[in-house]
């Protein structure tokens, strides 16, 4: 009898103590995963900042998982539980600086209705100056020459999504015909002001700046001409 009563007495606290303790365990393995997740993250990081530091200095066929997996300092082995290969990580690595781009590319466009084609060549010049690292690359792509379809063709849609934006300012400008044909010119040729006027001895990185900046705005100014006829 005694015993019956103890259980009704102590089953209570001994079940509410057991969901305590395993509400504490699911937290804690909740807390534990996410302790996981960052820690992938981090080391993704790790790995896609030095995939961008060899791919902006050499050709891609000239860049190994394992050249990759030396600069983020981890094995050979630990860089394929994050990546396949190097063309994945190439992606990766040239989305990431064009992604930004495209995101203010289109709050610019977004903020702007008559948005000046001077603004926008100036800020494609400024980016790609300062992240130099994704001008290099993309040159490097377009020189290297044929690429594996799959990926010719997903770097190729990034190319198309800022092709896109262009396309969009110069609409806005007037050009309604061709308009494809003056956005490859428009990117031609501010891609040719960043790779040509690059560092000189007797011109500061200002000096450099203004002039690649008036550079852009003189061929701006033909295309606005090409725009009122």
């Amino acid at each position: 009898m005694f015993a019956f009563f103890r259980s009704l007495i102590f089953s209570p606290v001994i079940q509410h103590n057991n969901l305590i303790m395993a509400g504490k365990k699911t937290r804690n393995e909740s807390t534990f995963s996410q302790l996981k997740k960052q820690e992938k993250d981090i080391r993704k990081q790790i790995i896609v900042d030095a995939a961008e530091k060899l791919f902006s200095s050499k050709p891609f066929h000239e860049v190994s998982m394992r050249d990759i997996a030396k600069e983020a300092g981890i094995s050979a082995s630990a860089i394929y539980r994050h990546f396949p290969d190097q063309k994945s990580l190439f992606l990766e690595s040239f989305s990431r600086g064009t992604i930004q781009l495209k995101n203010e590319f289109d709050a610019m466009l977004a903020r702007e209705k008559k948005l000046s084609i001077n603004v926008f060549a100036e800020r494609f010049i400024e980016y790609f100056t300062e992240k130099d690292q994704y001008f290099r690359m993309m040159i490097n792509f377009f020189l290297e020459g044929p690429v594996e379809p799959e990926m010719f063709q997903k770097l190729s849609d990034i190319e198309r999504a800022l092709l896109s934006q262009f396309d969009e300012v110069l609409m806005r400008m007037g050009i309604t015909k061709n308009v494809r044909y003056y956005s490859h010119a428009l990117f031609a040729a501010l891609t040719g002001i960043v790779a040509i006027f690059r560092s000189t001895p007797d011109k500061s990185y200002t000096q450099i700046m203004l002039h690649r900046k008036r550079i852009a705005r003189i061929f701006s100014s033909l295309l606005k001409s090409a725009a009122e006829k």
